[in-house]
């Protein structure tokens, strides 16, 4: 049985396209001040807490309290995370180790 996917144009539908530039849209980077990306684990630390103490004052709506805790856990692990990236030195420049010799 032969194919004849190789006849077939390469143009794209309208879907086709469209996905194509959303996916250069969400992969595009993003540059931020540096006060404001130096903040960014500090926002994401603060948010856990806060998202954290608000489950004590929920009484009266209880199907919100796994969403606060999910979303405290989520911003304590990410915060934690980028903090631990941003601390630990890059290969190459780390402290170099004296030769015993």
């Amino acid at each position: 049985m032969l194919s004849n996917a190789g006849d077939k144009s390469g143009n794209l539908i309208d879907t086709q396209e469209i996905t194509r530039n959303t996916g250069s849209l969400v992969s595009r980077k993003i540059w931020l001040p540096k006060s404001l990306y130096d903040a960014l684990p500090y926002f994401y630390l603060l948010a856990g807490v806060a998202a954290l103490l608000a489950t004590l004052y929920i009484s009266n709506w209880l199907w919100v309290l796994p969403h606060y805790l999910l979303f405290s856990a989520a911003c304590l692990h990410l915060g934690v995370l980028v903090l631990r990236r941003r601390k630990r030195p890059r290969r190459g420049q780390g402290i170099a180790e004296p030769n015993p010799g």
